[in-house]
């Protein structure tokens, strides 16, 4: 970062979230050194410096040579026999102006590794290892190893004998809401039962708002022992007062200190390694002593094993062996030693992306004291990459290619296999650019038959570029997929890269059509949202495709490989419902800051788009008032009272201003009515003291008492409502506004705010399932007498004369169009009025606007093991044990990878199927006259041996016994039955029969009928 305690928000906006402006202004007083350029390396420094340390040296000696370009990605061919460091400068400097970078290319040494307060050696010797170890845990310097050889990794980390982390796991602490504490020892805490308190034995709370027992608001944190997921105990409170209402029980994250070994002690220690895929701790055992063995073998030979050399694998197994007398590794895995003796040349991009993002998050550790760092050892394979038939390759030496790196591991045939690949990329945002520049590496699609196909429809924005790489700050404003794909074709000039700016959605069905699907040999999602990946899996069990799919969410990250027949699908999305918050809350009972932000994004939504969006349909829609009434009374009276406002000027009455001055008197009574009205409304239908049915309050739990706010002018809050409302205000109407607080306040003075009294009549709903049911009863006479009286005044000819309105689309990055402004200013006085702790811009920003925490070393990982999936999918793998689904959160060093589940089976007639199973039928064999519905019924019965009861198209039935529709085609029935045309596109009808051998069948398999 440029200067210390200065952090570019638009920049580091969504790494922000991971990791907090605490974390990030310790990583800025951080220099960082890393040494070694080739693939591994330039990974790392590429996500360290898009965290934001303040300085990162990239050392190397070497120069450029073929095999680099299969990982490095910001070496050409023209970089050839230079030094790699010096090459690598630029684009490095380019990818965050807050970060400065040096290249140096000299050997390491002491003077020089003392500068830095982190050390990373990449592609370094054991001995240097050592000497440098030694050297950094003496002299307080953290010090990180990574290693990728082919197929396998490994990770070290020495953070010194005493490292303090301050949050363990970057989650947000955990704030409960308390229904009841006993007097007793120990006393017992039991929360509201809304949600489960999350806390664990040894946790500790500081605790607030108690009342009664308001002794414990004034103690230090309090540990805690789990007894329920709703209760918890807290030690002695018997001498205390009686406990009365309300409180709040709120964590607190304690720091720990860790202990390193440096890493000739390490070396030793085995209870050190990390598992990372439970299915192989004795290959990571074993990896432990291999990796020792193959520098000796580098020392002794000059060189690394020769690609698929038998002789090597031996020599290297004996090291392995001599080394394990002292170990006394119990299950020594020797295949595993010979697949990364045959192996050990190759330099491949997954791997190195998935230990680059690794290593870089150690960094990230070691400079902020956020999140729990590794202790010590990790390691990684994925030989199951490697034919699933264990024989020899016998062809893999280097030819002088950009593919030299992977060759060695795969050989020459599976490159050509690479290069005829078709694949669809939908997204390139954050984990689409990483893959692209996992393909260019790779190769994919790079042959003469070979294409990429990226489709995005987004265009790049400032905050992309902190983790989307491929982006640079000129590109703002281009299309994301245009710029990542000419990046990938920089990368590697022999890509076949076709760029497209569309949503993947039932719109884009006639470009990405049957033929689109089937010409290609799988596709890659990376999708920010649940709707969209579960559209693609749709359309790729459709039209039976496999699909890498991958998300992050922070420090965390999952990877699915989809394989025909062999594994499930991404699946339909899961309900969200359980996770909305209740109307009631949101209208009359918030007591988290998110229902409060929630309210306000509510506010502005109404107030700022909906309401415009209505008036300007009852412009131009001569049937909107008839349209409206049939959604019922209620919200019918809504619509219109507000479309009947928005076009009455307010001397008359209505809301419509003509001036600046009649926006900040709006904005100025909105207040009013919002914080003061509102809420004396709600006091005077549940004062302060009521009490329940049951004898119990009203006022307790999670329902906070809240209390009118009186309106300041020099309430910086109070007048930033004003201002952002009133500006806001005047867009929609195309007035013209100004942030001159002097001129609105003066403006404010002249406001005339009517007196308000609070109404008996007037009914509060407790709860949604109360408000249901009297939505059901329909209006009383007053609300249907006023829809009357609406429906004549917006039947007068001059309603329609009204100018149109602005509706304002939320827009929550952008800090100068009062979006954010609004929000923050709205949520925290209604905030205010419940006693809720505000929120500041910064998260108020990220609950509103739903912003997905991310940073780059979690997309780096996750990106990285998607491709090794690629791998097993271009080798044809058919063990499903092949495969792996991962789950990881880099925060906490939890890795899981793990077998994909198979296909969930169901039975039809007493014959087994899976959702891949369907019965595919031509329309049109051999170019005759399309079949009719009886044809289709006699060639599912002699086919499949079961008969068509009744055939459904999506909602609409085809068939359900009508003889006079059997003789038609079956394209005319569709035609008849939805009337509607089929549309050129549409090469596939997905028909759902019902069987009469088995009709009390939930899920049958789909009859997908061809019209070729």
């Amino acid at each position: 970062m440029s200067e210390i305690g200065e952090i570019d928000e638009g920049f580091y906006s969504r790494q922000l979230y991971v990791l907090g402006h605490e974390a990030m202004r310790r990583m800025g007083e951080a220099n960082v050194l890393i040494a070694g350029m080739r693939g591994l390396g330039v990974e790392i420094a590429k996500n360290v410096i898009l965290s934001g340390v303040k300085s990162v040296t990239v050392q190397d000696e070497g120069l450029a040579v073929w095999a680099d370009l299969s990982s490095q990605f910001f070496l050409k061919e023209s970089h050839l026999g230079q030094n790699r460091a010096t090459c690598s400068l630029q684009q490095l400097s380019d990818l965050n102006p807050h970060v400065r970078v040096w290249a140096h290319t000299g050997p390491l040494n002491e003077d020089l590794i003392k500068q830095f307060q982190v050390v990373v050696l990449t592609d370094s010797s054991l001995d240097d290892q050592k000497r440098f170890g030694e050297l950094c845990h003496s002299h307080g310097i953290k010090f990180i190893v990574a290693d990728t050889k082919g197929l396998c990794g490994q990770l070290f980390c020495d953070f010194g004998e005493e490292f303090e982390v301050l949050d363990q796991d970057g989650e947000t602490p955990v704030s409960v809401m308390i229904q009841h504490i006993s007097k007793a020892n120990p006393g017992v805490v039991i929360c509201t039962d809304d949600q489960r308190h999350g806390l664990q034995d040894g946790s500790k709370v500081v605790f607030s708002e108690v009342q009664g027992m308001t002794e414990l608001n004034s103690m230090s944190p309090v540990e805690i022992k789990y007894c329920s997921a709703y209760s918890f105990s807290i030690g002695d409170t018997s001498g205390f007062s009686d406990y009365q209402r309300g409180g709040v029980a709120t964590e607190v994250k304690q720091p720990c200190k860790l202990s390193f070994k440096r890493l000739s002690e390490a070396l030793l220690d085995h209870e050190l390694l990390t598992w990372n895929d439970f299915g192989k701790i004795s290959k990571h055992t074993t990896l432990h002593l291999a990796f020792q063995a193959l520098h000796s073998f580098a020392k002794r030979e000059k060189r690394l094993p020769n690609p698929w050399c038998q002789s090597d694998a031996d020599s290297l197994l004996a090291i392995v062996r001599e080394l394990n007398t002292a170990a006394q590794v119990e299950q020594l895995d020797e295949a595993v030693v010979r697949r990364l003796s045959y192996t050990a040349r190759g330099d491949l991009a997954p791997v190195n992306a998935f230990i680059g993002g690794l290593a870089a998050q150690e960094v990230i550790k070691a400079c902020s004291r956020k999140f729990t760092p590794l202790k010590q050892w990790m390691y990684f394979d994925a030989l199951e990459c490697l034919p699933e038939e264990d024989h020899q390759l016998t062809e893999c030496s280097t030819k002088g290619t950009r593919y030299d790196g992977q060759i060695a591991v795969f050989g020459p045939a599976f490159q050509e296999k690479l290069g005829r690949m078709k694949y669809f990329l939908v997204g390139a945002g954050a984990i689409g650019c990483e893959l692209l520049k996992n393909f260019a590496l790779m190769g994919l699609g790079a042959g003469r038959e070979g294409q990429v196909t990226v489709t995005d429809m987004d265009f790049i924005e400032r905050s992309n570029l902190n983790r989307q790489f491929l982006f640079r700050s000129q590109d703002i404003g281009k299309a994301k997929s245009e710029v990542a794909a000419k990046a990938g074709r920089q990368m590697n000039p022999e890509m076949n890269i076709i760029a497209h700016q569309n949503r993947l959605d039932a719109d884009s069905e006639g470009v990405y059509d049957y033929n689109f699907f089937m010409s290609l040999d799988g596709v890659a999602a990376a999708l920010d949202n649940v709707e969209a990946r579960v559209y693609l899996d749709g359309r790729c069990v459709q039209h039976q495709k496999p699909m890498l799919e991958g998300g992050t969410l922070g420090s965390k990250g999952h990877t699915l490989v989809v394989v025909p027949h062999l594994t499930e699908s991404y699946g339909p999305a899961k309900s969200s419902a359980g996770n909305a918050i209740p109307m009631c809350t949101l209208k009359n009972f918030p007591y988290r800051i998110e229902h409060t932000l929630q309210w306000a994004r509510d506010q502005f939504e109404g107030l700022f788009k909906h309401t415009p969006e209505n008036v300007n349909l009852f412009l131009s829609d001569s049937e909107f008032v008839n349209r409206t009434l049939d959604h019922g009374d209620a919200e019918a009276l809504e619509i219109l009272e507000g479309v009947w406002s928005s076009l009455e000027d307010m001397k008359a009455g209505g809301k419509r201003p003509t001036c600046w001055e009649d926006c900040v008197s709006w904005a100025r009574r909105k207040w009013e009515t919002l914080y003061n009205n509102d809420i004396r409304q709600l006091l005077h239908c549940f004062p302060p003291e009521e009490v329940t049915a049951n004898g119990l309050l009203f006022w307790s739990g999670t329902k906070r008492c809240p209390h009118p706010l009186t309106f300041d002018p020099n309430n910086s809050t109070h007048l930033e409502y004003v201002v952002a409302a009133a500006n806001l205000y005047a867009c929609i109407y195309g007035i013209n506004g100004t942030t001159d607080r002097a001129a609105i306040k003066r403006i404010l003075e002249q406001v005339h705010v009517p007196p308000f009294t609070p109404k008996s009549s007037v009914k509060i709903h407790v709860t949604d399932k109360e408000m249901e049911e009297d939505k059901k009863k329909g209006s009383d006479d007053a609300e249907k007498a006023r829809l009357e009286e609406l429906k004549v005044k917006l039947a007068l000819p001059a309603r329609r004369s009204s100018s149109k309105m602005r509706p304002i689309d939320f827009e929550k990055d952008d800090d100068t169009n009062f979006h954010m402004d609004y929000i923050v200013a709205a949520s925290n006085l209604r905030a205010e009025n419940y006693e809720i702790p505000a929120a500041d811009r910064h998260q108020s920003k990220r609950i509103a606007g739903r912003i997905m925490p991310a940073i780059a070393t979690t997309t780096a990982a996750v990106a990285g093991l998607m491709c090794l999936e690629l791998f097993k999918l271009v080798q044809g793998q058919e063990k499903i044990s092949s495969y792996r689904t991962a789950y990881i959160n880099l925060a906490v060093q939890y890795f899981v990878l793990s077998q994909p589940s198979r296909p969930q089976a169901f039975e039809v007639a007493g014959k087994k199927y899976t959702l891949w199973d369907d019965f595919l039928v031509e329309g049109r064999r051999g170019g005759q006259q399309e079949m009719t519905l009886e044809d289709l019924v006699q060639y599912v019965r002699e086919k499949y041996n079961l008969t068509v009861s009744s055939l459904f198209y999506g909602p609409a039935i085809l068939y359900s016994g009508q003889k006079d529709r059997l003789t038609k085609s079956v394209s005319d029935v569709v035609k008849m039955v939805t009337k509607k045309d089929i549309p050129p596109h549409k090469k596939v009808l997905e028909l759902i029969p019902s069987f009469a051998e088995d009709e009390d069948c939930e899920t049958v398999p789909t009859i997908r009928y061809l019209l070729l």
